[in-house]
Order: C-alpha cells, then sequence, then structure tokens
C-alpha cells in the first residue's frame, strides 16, 4: 500500500484516553484497539493518503522519540492488514472501463466498506462480479426480482431459465414484465430486458422444463453460483434436493429464495457444506413430525417477492465476490408482520446426510438416493 488513508466509512474514534473504535458500531465491522501510548491514533491520524507507511513510521518516531523504528513499523503493519484503510494512490483496474468505474462507484463503496481484506485497489469484488456466471433458474417473483439485482450489480454472465410464459396474475409481483409481455416466454423477455438494462451484460434466456437432477447438472456446467428460484416439484425428490445434489457434485455455491405468507427467506449453500439436506433435516427435527420445510405458495405480494428475490442475489453476490470470505451455509429471513421474528438458522453438517453421502461417493446414487 503506497499511500495509505482510513476508509472514510471507518472513521476512527476515542473512547477514553487508550483505547480507539474504529469501522463504526452497528455494521457488524467494528474493532476496539487498546492505545494506551497513543501510538495507533497518531498512525491514524498520519495515514490521510500523503504519507507512504515508512513515512508514517518516521512521524511515529518523531512524536515518541522513546518508540524504536522496529516497534513504529509494527505500528504501522497491523493497521495496514486491519482492512480498514485503502491505498489513496491506487488506479483503477484494466479490467474495467471509465464508465464502467463510474456506473459501478456506488457498488465500490459498498464493498469497501463490508470487505476488511486489505486490497490493491478496491475495485476487486466488481472485477469478479464482472467475471461472474451465474445461473437463475425460476422467473417468478424471485427469479425476476434476483435477475434485476444481479444485472444492476454487474455480474458478466447471466443464463436465465424458465419453463412458462407470462400471464396476468403474473403482473402483482414479478419485475421486469409489462402487459404488453402477456403470454410470451419469460425467459426470452427476462433476458431482454437484463440487456437493456446494462449492455455490458451478455444474458440469454432458455425456455425449458427441468425434469430431474441429470437435467439440472446438465444446466449448472461452466457457471459459478446457482439461484434457484423455482419450487417444483416439490416434495422428496423435489427440485431443491437436485439443485442440492448438483451443485455438490460440481463444487458450486448456490442459494434459494421463497416466501410463504409473510414469511420470506433465503438459503445460502456453500461448496463445501452443510449442504441444504443438512440444514433441512435438522430445522425438520425441531417440527411436528410429518411437517416438512416449504417455502412457497400463492400468498405473496410484491415487496414480499422483492425481498426474497434481493436476498437472493445478495447472497449469489456475496458468493461471487468472496465478501464476506468467511460466508457459511445459514437460513435467513424476516416475517413482514412480525418483523422481530427475524430468521437465522445455522447448522453443522450431518453425519447421516444423503446429500453429502453421495457426494463422498463421487456421484454414485442408487436408485433410492436419485
Amino acid at each position: 500500500m503506497r499511500l495509505p488513508r482510513v476508509k472514510a466509512e471507518h472513521r476512527p474514534y476515542r473512547i477514553g484516553r487508550d483505547r480507539i473504535r474504529i469501522g463504526g458500531s452497528i455494521y457488524g465491522i467494528a474493532a476496539e484497539i487498546s492505545d494506551p501510548h497513543g501510538h495507533a491514533w497518531a498512525a491514524l491520524s498520519a495515514m490521510d493518503g500523503t504519507r507512504a507507511p515508512a513515512d508514517v513510521a518516521a512521524h511515529l518516531c518523531g512524536l515518541f522519540p522513546g518508540l524504536t523504528r522496529v516497534d513504529a513499523a509494527g505500528v504501522v503493519d497491523l493497521l495496514l492488514g486491519s482492512g480498514y484503510l485503502e491505498d489513496a494512490a491506487a488506479p483503477p483496474p484494466s479490467d474495467l472501463s471509465a464508465a464502467e468505474t463510474e456506473r459501478y462507484s456506488r457498488n465500490r463503496a459498498f464493498f469497501r466498506w463490508v470487505d476488511l481484506v486489505p486490497r490493491a485497489h478496491g475495485w476487486e469484488a466488481q472485477v469478479a462480479l464482472k467475471r461472474a456466471r451465474v445461473l437463475i433458474l425460476g422467473l417468478g417473483g424471485t427469479g425476476s426480482h434476483a435477475a434485476w439485482a444481479l444485472a444492476a450489480a454487474g455480474v458478466g454472465r447471466i443464463h436465465c431459465v424458465d419453463r412458462d410464459v407470462v400471464e396476468l396474475s403474473n403482473l402483482t409481483r414479478q419485475a421486469l414484465f409489462t402487459e404488453a409481455d402477456i403470454g410470451k416466454p419469460k425467459a426470452d423477455v427476462v433476458a431482454g430486458r437484463l440487456r437493456e438494462i446494462n449492455s455490458d451484460l451478455d444474458a440469454t434466456g432458455e425456455t425449458r422444463a427441468v425434469e430431474s437432477r441429470a437435467d439440472l447438472s446438465a444446466l449448472l456446467t461452466g457457471f459459478d453460483a446457482l439461484a434457484l428460484c423455482a419450487d417444483e416439484p416439490r416434495g422428496r425428490d423435489s427440485i431443491r434436493i437436485w439443485a442440492n445434489r448438483a451443485c455438490l457434485m460440481a463444487g458450486v455455491p448456490w442459494a434459494v429464495g421463497g416466501y410463504r405468507g409473510p414469511l420470506v427467506s433465503v438459503g445460502v449453500f456453500t461448496a463445501d457444506g452443510p449442504c441444504y439436506e443438512c440444514l433441512t433435516a435438522a430445522i425438520e427435527a425441531t417440527l411436528t413430525p410429518g411437517v416438512r420445510v416449504d417455502l412457497g405458495g400463492p400468498g405473496v405480494l410484491a415487496p414480499s417477492a422483492g425481498i426474497s428475490g434481493h436476498l437472493t442475489a445478495q447472497a449469489v453476490i456475496s458468493m461471487v465476490a468472496g465478501i464476506p470470505v468467511t460466508l457459511r451455509s445459514h437460513v435467513t429471513g424476516i416475517n413482514l408482520i412480525a418483523p422481530e421474528q427475524h430468521v437465522y438458522t445455522l447448522h453443522e453438517a450431518s453425519p447421516e446426510c444423503a446429500g453429502c453421502a453421495l457426494r463422498r461417493k463421487g456421484g454414485q446414487e442408487s436408485a433410492i438416493d436419485a
């Protein structure tokens, strides 16, 4: 880092005389620094984008005559590795055009804020999005909103798959469709809309039904993440089981959004698990016997569909951008009529999980497993 400066979003402040708070206080990314001698505060104050790290260390030695060069450099190195600083001298990456850096400037500000991994120029997440290839399966309430969000965010390649045509009843909650689209294939309409939203995007559509895990596995080839926004077929041999097993075998992370009345949630599943079947089995163990995890149904408003889609898109963005780097499989969401009931579920992998067992066996499944 040539000319370090504290990110504007992480401006530090003192707590008493011997501690520093940096990174805000309500976003889950704050840190407190013990600073009994004032060395860290002085270093942060000097990191304003005009001094090189060696100059900051020399500045500290000037302020604190008893501080050795080695110790001063150690203070500087500790702060440089914290993730709360950026390089004021970093040029935009060659991967993005001038128009793209203007278009995605707010994206960069978001990633710069939430990312605590030291980066070369702060555009790394946006470059990762541009290179990403995402498959969206299902273009209804969740899928249409997710598709818009991913295209607007700058995902470079999006393939949209749905078997249906646009119907009048879709228009209450499915973004990207208009009355003029009624009767047209959803996949074609969405792909065209996405290209209008972002001309740099490679957006394609495919009208087809997915009828087996083999179908889904074939679709998944060449993609970095799956946004599963379809909910049929249901039951034990459901499209979510197919997606789980196809993604386990391909090593592809995926997200599944859903809603059931006012309950809106997203399941996020990383390539190394625990998988969808691990999590649902653990949840169902706490429910009345015979009751299964099932998000989806006729009860939906535009806001609940939109929240579902945007939660799904955010999960996919996190996966392909690598922020946060410690992303784990989980389910999260809200109840729109009881917002105090926040949904968050995180479980360890189950040793009895059939999906994980399939991965261990290299994809060979019996008729029972299939």
